[in-house]
C-alpha cells in the first residue's frame, strides 16, 4: 500500500504551506477533480434515496453546543468560543446541532417522516499537531453528513438503507478492505448517562448488522458521546485503523433540542436522530483512495480519463479533433504530444485510457486504445472508443473494459 502524503504530494493531488498551517491542506487541480468528483457522486446517491441537501454556517453560539452536548462532553476537540461583540460563538465540531434546529424550524406531521435531511459541510477539529497527517487528520474536515428524522418503527430500516448505500458507494470507489465495527461506550465520563437509551439504541443498530450479514467487532469506548455507532474502518500504508463511514442512533439530541412531530392520533411525538455519513470527510476518503489504488483511480475518479497520444506532428488536427469530441462526452481528456511515444506512455500510465493515433488510425478515422493494464485493443472508431470510455465512466465500472 502507498502513503498518501507522499505519493498526493508527487502526483500533485495537494499540499500544504506553513503559513496556511499544519492539518489544513489546499488541494491542487487534479486532486480538486477527484474531490469534486466525489462530491458529485455522492450528491447524486444521496438524492436518488429521497435525500433533501442543506446548508448551513460553520458557526453557532455557546449556547448551542451546551444543549446539543458538545461542550460538556466534546469541547477537548473543539475550539474556544470566540468574542463577537456581547455573544461567544465557535467553530463548529459537528453538523448535527445545525440539522437539529433546521427540523425545529417547520411542524412535522408523521406523514413527513423519515425526513432524510443531508449535507457536505464543513467542520473544525482542534488536533493536537502530533497527530496531523496529511489528509487523513485535519483541522478543517469536509464532511458528507446526513441526519434522518424518523419515527422509532422506522429507525432499523433506515439505518439498514444507509449501511447498504456505505457497501454500494465503497464497490464504485473500489474499496474492498473495510471491516464493521459496533462502538459502544466504555469506563469513563464522556459519555450522557442514560443507561436505557443506550441499550435501546445498540440493540437497534446489533439487528442492523446482523441483518446485513456482515462480520463485525464491537468495540467498547468508542461510541459518540450520545449514542452507539456502526462504524466502518479502513486500514492505513502503516497499518494504522481509522473510521471511513459511520451510521449512528441517536436519543438524545431530539430530546435535548425538544424535537416533535405530529403523530396520527393528533399527539406530539419524539423522533430519532439517525446520523449516517457515506463517505466520512472527503480528505480522509480521498487519503484512502489514494493509498489503496496508488493513484490510478477508478475511471470515474482520475483527474485525467483519456490520454490522447499523436504518434508525430501530422497526426496533431487529428488529435486535437478527438480532444474536442471527448470533452462533448464529458471525459476528462488530455493531449500530451512532446517526446518520444514510448516515453509518453510511461509519463501518463496512471491514466485509465491512452487513445493512441497514428498516421494509419487518423486517416481511417480509428484508434488504438491502451489501457492502464498494459492491454491493448482492436483499433476502434473514435467515435466508438469514445462512446464505450463514457459508457464505462458514467457506470462507474471498476473494470476498465467490458467485452
Amino acid at each position: 500500500m502507498y502513503d498518501h502524503r507522499k505519493l498526493g504530494r508527487e502526483l500533485g493531488l495537494f499540499d500544504t504551506d506553513p503559513l496556511i498551517g499544519a492539518g489544513l491542506p489546499y488541494w491542487l487541480p487534479d486532486g480538486a477533480i477527484v474531490r469534486q468528483s466525489l462530491e458529485d457522486y455522492i450528491r447524486a446517491v444521496e438524492r436518488r434515496a429521497g435525500y433533501q441537501h442543506v446548508y448551513s454556517p460553520v458557526l453557532g453560539k455557546r449556547e448551542l453546543y451546551e444543549i446539543s452536548g458538545h461542550l460538556a462532553h466534546y469541547a477537548d476537540d473543539m475550539y474556544p468560543p470566540m468574542d463577537i461583540g456581547d455573544e461567544q460563538v465557535v467553530l463548529r465540531p459537528s453538523l448535527c446541532p445545525h440539522h437539529a434546529l433546521m427540523y425545529r424550524s417547520r411542524s412535522h406531521s408523521y406523514r413527513e417522516l423519515p425526513l432524510r435531511m443531508a449535507e457536505l459541510g464543513v467542520m473544525y477539529r482542534s488536533e493536537l499537531s502530533g497527530v496531523l497527517g496529511g489528509l487523513t487528520r485535519v483541522r478543517c474536515i469536509h464532511l458528507n453528513d446526513a441526519h434522518i428524522f424518523c419515527t422509532l418503527d422506522q429507525v432499523a430500516d433506515e439505518a439498514a438503507a444507509a449501511l447498504a448505500l456505505i457497501a454500494a458507494a465503497y464497490r464504485d470507489m473500489g474499496i474492498a478492505d473495510a471491516r464493521y465495527r459496533l462502538s459502544l461506550p466504555g469506563a469513563g465520563g464522556k459519555y450522557v448517562a442514560a443507561p436505557e437509551m443506550w441499550l435501546r439504541a445498540t440493540e437497534i443498530l446489533r439487528q442492523v448488522l446482523d441483518r446485513a450479514e456482515v462480520p463485525y467487532d464491537a468495540v467498547e469506548g468508542e461510541a459518540a458521546f450520545y449514542g452507539p455507532k456502526i462504524d466502518i474502518q479502513v486500514t492505513d500504508h502503516a497499518g494504522r485503523e481509522s473510521t471511513l463511514s459511520t451510521v449512528q442512533v441517536d436519543f438524545h439530541q431530539p430530546e435535548r433540542f425538544g424535537l416533535h412531530y405530529v403523530g396520527a392520533d393528533g399527539d406530539r411525538h419524539r423522533p430519532v436522530m439517525v446520523h449516517r455519513s457515506i463517505i466520512g470527510s472527503v480528505e480522509r476518503a480521498v487519503a484512502h483512495l489514494i493509498e489503496q489504488h496508488g493513484g490510478a483511480f477508478p475511471a470515474w475518479l482520475a483527474p485525467v480519463q483519456v490520454v490522447v497520444l499523436p504518434v508525430s506532428e501530422a497526426q496533431d488536427s487529428a488529435a486535437a479533433a478527438l480532444r474536442d469530441h471527448c470533452l462533448r462526452a464529458e471525459l476528462r481528456v488530455r493531449v500530451v504530444s512532446d517526446g518520444s511515444l514510448a516515453g509518453r506512455v510511461r509519463e501518463t500510465r496512471l491514466a485509465p485510457y491512452q487513445f493512441i493515433l497514428g498516421a494509419q488510425e487518423a486517416a481511417a478515422g480509428e484508434v488504438s486504445i491502451r489501457l492502464r493494464d498494459g492491454r491493448r485493443l482492436p483499433a476502434l472508431s473514435a467515435v466508438d472508443a469514445v462512446a464505450r470510455v463514457a459508457a464505462q465512466v458514467k457506470a462507474r465500472d471498476t473494470r476498465l473494459w467490458s467485452d
